[in-house]
């Protein structure tokens, strides 16, 4: 997004605050304890949230190479704060679904590949997408960004639900209050 926004002549003060669309990953917190006590669909807590986030991600970052990055810079920000959000919710739910089918041993292992591949799917498509903003439009290395959304959607309509996460928290008290206290008072 930064490349397309500086080749498209953005001003360099515009391209600095863009910076500030990533707000949503440190403030992840505070919606999290609403994705753990609500299913989304019918595929359940985990993988309705998991494709609900990675279809509005395939349609929020095509989206943003519809635009005129000068003409609708003011359609551009609430976008690209839209993919900061789904994608932080993606983390949310990914952490949660791999905290519940992984063994206690596991996490370790579990914790690194999912690093690991945050990595590689962040310079892939960033690369790839860098390299195709010579030969195409930016309206298709956009949707073809998005694309990479969809493996991910596959696995998620493919696997199962876990069955050990428990009964969902009946309220807030239980989502956030009773997890912090128990975390705090953890020797």
């Amino acid at each position: 997004v930064q490349a397309w926004l500086a080749k498209s002549g953005i001003d360099i003060k515009k391209l600095g605050l863009f910076t500030l669309v990533m707000f949503p990953y440190p403030w992840k917190f505070i919606w999290s304890p609403l994705m753990d006590r609500f299913s989304f669909g019918s595929l359940g807590r985990r993988r309705g949230w998991m494709a609900f986030t990675q279809v509005a991600l395939f349609f929020c970052v095509g989206a943003m190479g519809m635009l005129d990055p000068i003409a609708q810079f003011s359609w551009v920000i609430p976008l690209a704060i839209a993919v900061a959000f789904f994608s932080a919710s993606q983390d949310i739910v990914i952490d949660a679904f791999s905290r519940e089918i992984l063994d206690d041993n596991e996490q370790g292992l579990g914790a690194a590949v999912k690093v690991n591949a945050y990595k590689v799917a962040g310079l892939v498509p960033g690369a790839l997408s860098l390299i195709l903003a010579d030969m195409i439009s930016w309206a298709w290395v956009f949707w073809i960004t998005a694309a990479f959304m969809l493996p991910g959607l596959f696995c998620t309509l493919l696997v199962q639900e876990p069955k050990s996460y428990g009964v969902p928290p009946k309220n807030l008290k239980e989502a956030v209050v009773l997890p912090f206290r128990e975390f705090v008072t953890r020797s």
